[in-house]
């Protein structure tokens, strides 16, 4: 081709050019064309495969385009090497294709890593035994490690230097350098934190102070940590936040047998009073759970002190009180809002609607209660 352009009288120098750019643009094609083929062959084949298989990472091979990507390595290759064939007299342009073929052979190697990362994230996330340990963060530093090389490689294949060099003038910048990533080497610690002290899992009902969020553990990732609130609004805070400052993680009672009640029913201290055999009586006849009260011998008891085993014997026979967990009744310090009754014990529906529903029933019962042991609510009253 070269020889008939310059027969036909054309400069040499434009028919040279004109005839690598020939070659050029028929081994692009070619490569192309290779890279189609491959597609259709390989990753035809590992769909048709996919169907047929029981195994979930040859589904999740194809989700995170692994098997694609790494196709894409074999027309650079195939180019690479015959680019010399293209470029036989011009130097320059033959090291200045090389070095944008080599680039994009090492982004597709990457994109192929980072691919087979997040297969193995899905993997390790699909187990149950693994759930309680989130893995995204950890495989996220190594996200920003292989695309921090895989630059650094880039950079140097384009200036001609070596990769060694570039790490040696970085290590100058350092300072820069955690400063550009102070956010996710915190968020790094953190993690490791969290997920060694087991302090956070996926699921988790947590409450941070001042109301920033209360709701259930979504997502722990390298920066963020996304919290689905009760109201359905979304809160993200970054790992270190829940290292450095204190957070309330409800897991404990979720795996316990029970959820704790704990409530004040409020007495007006002026109609307390030592009970007279008459009000024992009563008592005695209108509330079935008294029938069998003796006070003990030479003791007068109190109202207050009667609806105070009242409450304890009917709490003792509800089924929704885990009666192997802790049931307090305590008379606290007078206050100018009345004498306090303290009523404290574990529902064992742990479940938010049901667990409000018992304890509201519950209290109402108890404050309905209070007239048969001739007492009254406090209420107050301007």
């Amino acid at each position: 081709m070269n020889k008939i352009l310059i027969d036909w009288g054309i400069d040499p120098k434009l028919a040279n050019m004109f005839d690598e750019s020939i070659i050029a643009v028929l081994m692009i094609a070619l490569s192309i064309g290779l890279d189609y083929l491959c597609q259709a062959i390989f990753v035809g084949g590992m769909k048709r495969y996919t169907k047929r298989s029981p195994h979930k990472w040859n589904t999740l091979l194809m989700k995170r385009k692994v098997v694609h990507h790494l196709i894409h390595v074999l027309p650079g290759i195939l180019i690479y090497f015959l680019l010399p064939l293209a470029f036989v007299r011009g130097k320059e342009m033959l090291e200045f294709s090389q070095k944008i073929c080599a680039v994009y052979i090492i982004t597709a190697v990457l994109l192929t890593v980072n691919g087979l990362l997040l297969v193995m994230l899905d993997v390790y996330n699909a187990k149950d035994t693994q759930k309680n340990r989130p893995m995204k963060g950890f495989v996220q530093v190594l996200q920003v490690l292989l695309f921090f090389v895989g630059g650094i490689v880039i950079v140097s294949v384009l200036i001609d230097k070596s990769p060694m060099t570039l790490f040696a003038g970085l290590g100058a910048s350092a300072a820069v350098l955690m400063l550009v990533f102070k956010d996710s080497i915190l968020g790094f610690v953190a993690g490791v934190q969290l997920s060694a002290n087991d302090m956070l899992r996926i699921g988790d009902w947590i409450a941070l102070p001042n109301g920033v969020a209360n709701g259930t553990v979504e997502e722990i990732t390298l920066n963020t940590v996304k919290i689905r609130n009760w109201d359905k609004t979304i809160s993200t805070v970054p790992p270190y936040t829940l290292v450095n400052n204190s957070f309330q993680n409800w897991r404990g009672m979720q795996e316990s047998g029970g959820r704790r009640v704990d409530k004040n029913i409020y007495l007006d201290m002026t109609t307390l009073k030592f009970c007279t055999p008459e009000m024992l009586d009563n008592i005695r006849k209108e509330v079935p759970l008294m029938a069998d009260y003796q006070p003990a011998e030479g003791e007068v008891p109190t109202n207050s002190q009667l609806y105070r085993i009242y409450i304890e014997r009917y709490l003792r026979s509800l089924p929704v009180v885990n009666q192997d967990m802790d049931l307090i009744l305590s008379q606290k310090e007078p206050t100018t809002y009345g004498v306090p009754i303290q009523v404290y014990f574990f529902s064992r529906n742990k479940v938010w609607r049901e667990y409000e529903r018992i304890q509201s029933d519950i209290f109402d019962h108890l404050l309905v209660m209070v007239q048969k042991f001739d007492l009254k609510l406090y209420q107050y009253s301007d």
